[in-house]
């Protein structure tokens, strides 16, 4: 079976079934799994009694079980079995996209089998069934997939507990769970929350009298509530009394108790009064219920039906499933008639205006309070919108209120947007300020997910100042730190952080210096100690502008620091410390001395020759790999082949270090390894496919799943062909689907004899990013004898670093012939002899470069 298991993540090969001790439930008969899955096919569920086999197939089980199959788009159909046979084969939702993951819960509870779909657990119910005959011994769940495999991820076995709120706190959020502390601004879920129940027979919030008996006892409800459960009769729809002369106060009771609460006891000689209420009302759940219950106690007569006068108990099979972990209502509602009250306003008793926006919506003060504890407090309190039928918002976006209240009423988030928006963070705000618990875990798993290094700090900005948002302020904390380039030189959005997210940051980076990322062991990264230096200095200045060193130095030569630094110059000594200046240059460090001479720091900086014990610890960890030539033995791709310097070099793709693949299918011609075989071939191509609606050919490099590289600098070599590119680009991705240009080619007439090599430099604040993959994709015909779509090259190799020992223009270096041979090439831009590059690998074990005695790299070692 292919099984990958990674953060909960596993892939199920075909027709087979994985199982585990960790698919079980805590309880047999009862429990809920919920998970996501994307495939081709059916999705396929068994619940068994103990653990089957790898080739299990439920057609062929003696045990009893229950097989649960969500239909794929060729069907849409759901069907479940019990023991084999088909029970529930009706029209359903379906896994409509293969390439992308859906959210699914399933929940037995004592043959009460229930499917809803969406990221959290009983909520967004789409379907139950009760087998009379419940399979009360099954605990094991099989993961199953038919002729196409299926990938599930997120997979998480929950109990199902008379209380359903633990759950939540069981959940994997991936780390973004809000934790309970006070310290996180408290979780609003306490024993002081209102809930349904507490509005059964209550006066609160009442827009309905029942007047029962011959005496008229007024017993109060809400018309809201009866209509989610069930119909309000036509005369009541703007009526506010509705008489039951002939009905006890005790069947009201019983009838309302079981709407609010899901269960009720009344004695056995009035159920059938109660069940004419419940017909009146159209309330189908009590319908059913009191039509069992009268089935059951006709059959426990003799010969004369008499009753006991006893008390029966009468339970709505959805309460086994209380909601409130995700809605605080202890019965199942109707949520699409609970969306319909908001959207016609009808029964609605607060129109709620947004200064500058006029009228928003018209809602239920109820429902309000059910959600939100501070709503609950405003209308419940004597405050003045408790008795007032408008309420006003200010500094509150329409937008963002609206999902809310949508929220508020259907507990999902009807935001589609995939990317990250200021109304997302509009929304977490006012979550947080109405204390909608879960619509804040919503929209921080959601801002985690659409974090990037553009988008880190506008974020950390807003979560910094709200302490029910620890969890994500630190994801945005680690995210800036791991790009730190990139965040402090991309944009000057960072100077707007506070003093003590920016230290948090400082330190997170002080003691890691890594250019490759392992995944393996995910470190914060920082290329070099002057980065450090630049971000501090404008973090302090607040400049709205990215200055490097030397500007900053020509500035400090000619200005008064307290006038530059403003208010922030106090903090310069307390930041500059997380620098480590022993790793810097000796070059630098006179200029760092001479502008920290004038700024009162210079007792920060390390006596030239003397070892200073503060870093001992702490050691360069990068690998410098210097680029001699083109097809040199300095470059990725051969250190790949390597194994990272452990023996000789062979074939990475080989070995097995590195992936190549090609647009068309391999063959004598598209052959991957030839690619970076370090040999010449006289012909080696990629033929063109239809991607998005175009033609267009590739080669592509995946570097492996713990392998990223921050690229700047690549180099191809021509095939013996005279079909030269023209038009191309070399692109990054993390996920080889969503692709970044690093470098676009527009009628770069480079190549123009066949084996030559030719190598460009990526610069911008793209190359401070890493990628997992590369490709150099043709988006034109090339040029020469047969102008064609073939993306012809027989080399490729990837280096990090930029260019050193001469002006770079950004032109590309050429070098060689046919055949390999050193030749002079036209050049664009001063050329040195030699170009130090910094190859984004994270070694093990870390060498540091050789440095002379005035700690200058050793520039002799290159000259050969």
């Amino acid at each position: 079976m292919e099984l990958v298991e990674k953060k909960k993540f596993l892939t199920v090969g075909q027709f087979e079934c994985a199982w585990g001790e960790e698919f079980r439930f805590k309880e047999a008969g009862r429990g809920c799994i919920s998970f996501e899955a994307s495939a081709q096919n059916d999705v396929t569920l068994v619940f068994r009694e103990q653990i089957g086999s790898r080739h299990y197939h439920y057609k062929m089980d003696n045990h009893h079980n229950y097989t649960i199959i969500l239909g794929s788009h060729r069907n849409r159909r759901l069907k479940i079995e019990v023991d084999g046979k088909t029970v529930v084969d009706v029209a359903s939702i379906g896994l409509c996209c293969s390439s992308s993951f859906q959210s699914y819960w399933i929940s037995i509870y004592d043959g009460l089998i229930s499917i809803g779909k969406g990221l959290y657990p009983f909520q967004n119910l789409v379907f139950q069934w009760l087998d009379e005959n419940p399979r009360c011994q099954v605990q094991y769940v099989g993961l199953c997939s038919w002729d196409k495999h299926v990938s599930y991820r997120n997979i998480n076995v929950l109990p199902l507990e008379q209380n359903n709120n633990s759950l939540w706190g069981k959940f994997d959020y991936k780390g973004l769970e809000e934790r309970t502390s006070d310290r996180e601004g408290g979780d609003y879920r306490s024993e002081n929350i209102l809930t349904l129940r507490d509005f059964c027979e209550n006066w609160e919030f009442s827009d309905l009298v029942f007047e029962v008996g011959y005496d008229g006892k007024a017993v109060p409800a809400h018309k809201l509530v009866l209509g989610v459960f069930g119909e309000i009769p036509c005369n009541l729809v703007e009526g506010r009394v509705f008489k039951l002369p002939l009905v006890s106060y005790a069947v009201v009771r019983a009838f309302l108790e079981f709407i609010y609460t899901g269960r009720t006891q009344i004695v056995d000689e009035e159920v059938d009064a109660l069940l004419k209420l419940a017909k009146q009302f159209k309330v189908s759940s009590l319908i059913k219920q009191c039509q069992k219950l009268i089935t059951r106690l006709e059959k426990n007569r003799k010969e004369v039906f008499t009753y006991s006068g006893a008390n029966v108990e009468i339970m709505n099979d959805a309460t086994r499933l209380s909601q409130s972990g995700g809605f605080p209502f202890e019965t199942h509602l109707n949520l699409e008639k609970l969306k319909c009250f908001l959207s016609t306003g009808e029964a609605s008793d607060v129109n709620i205006y947004i200064a500058g926006y006029g009228l928003v919506a018209r809602a239920h003060k109820l429902i309000l309070s059910l959600r939100s504890p501070p709503f609950a407090k405003m209308f419940t309190n004597g405050m003045m919108e408790s008795s007032s039928s408008d309420i006003s918002l200010q500094d509150v976006s329409p937008e963002a209120f609206s999902l809310l209240l949508k929220f508020m009423y259907c507990g999902e988030l009807e935001m589609k947007e995939t990317e990250m928006s200021p109304l997302l963070l509009d929304l977490l705000l006012l979550s947080d300020q109405f204390g909608i618990t879960m619509l804040q875990r919503e929209c921080s798993k959601r801002i985690s997910e659409c974090l990037s290094e553009d988008t880190v700090c506008p974020v950390l900005e807003v979560v910094s100042w709200v302490p029910s948002c620890k969890s994500l302020e630190e994801a945005c904390k680690r995210h800036f730190a791991m790009h730190f380039d990139y965040c402090t030189t991309a944009s000057s959005d960072f100077v707007s952080l506070d003093e003590a997210t920016f230290k948090e940051i400082l330190q997170a980076i002080r003691n890691f210096l890594l250019i490759f990322l392992w995944q393996q062991h995910p470190e914060m990264t920082v290329t070099c100690e002057e980065k450090v230096i630049n971000a501090i200095l404008v973090w302090c200045m607040q400049a709205n502008e990215i200055c490097g060193w030397a500007q900053i130095d020509d500035v400090l030569r000619s200005s008064d620091p307290a006038q530059l630094f403003g208010e922030r110059i106090s903090l310069l000594d307390a930041l500059l410390h997380f620098v480590r200046f022993p790793l810097m240059h000796s070059s630098l460090l006179n200029k760092v001395r001479s502008s920290f001479y004038v700024l009162n720091f210079i007792y920060l900086l390390p006596i030239h020759g003397t070892k200073n014990e503060r870093y001992q610890h702490r050691r360069s960890c990068y690998k410098e790999l210097q680029y001699i030539c083109d097809g040199d033995n300095n470059g990725v791709m051969y250190y790949a082949g390597t194994s990272f310097g452990e023996h000789q070099w062979v074939n990475p793709v080989l070995a097995k270090k590195i992936m190549v693949t090609a647009s068309s299918p391999a063959s004598r011609y598209t052959d991957p390894k030839a690619l970076v075989s370090r040999t010449y071939q006289a012909t080696c191509f990629a033929g063109p496919r239809m991607e998005d609606g175009r033609n267009c050919s590739w080669w592509m490099i995946d570097l492996g799943q713990d392998h990223q590289l921050m690229c700047n600098y690549y180099t191809v070599r021509q095939d013996g062909s005279m079909t030269f590119m023209r038009y191309w680009a070399f692109q990054g991705s993390m996920d080889g689907e969503n692709w970044m240009n690093l470098r676009v080619h527009e009628n770069d007439q480079t190549i123009c004899w066949p084996g030559q090599f030719a190598s460009w430099p990526i610069s911008g604040p793209s190359a401070l990013l890493p990628f997992r993959f590369f490709r150099v994709i043709l988006t034109a015909p090339t040029a020469g004898d047969n102008s064609s779509l073939d993306l012809s090259m027989c080399f490729i190799e990837l280096v990090g670093g930029g260019g050193g020992g001469g002006g770079g223009s950004g032109g590309p270096h050429i070098h060689g012939r046919a055949g390999g041979h050193k030749a002079s090439g036209t050049f664009f831009g001063h050329y040195s002899g030699r170009i130090l590059v910094l190859a984004a690998l994270s070694l093990s074990p870390m060498f540091g470069v050789d440095r002379n005695d005035d700690g200058d790299v050793d520039w002799d070692l290159l000259d050969h």
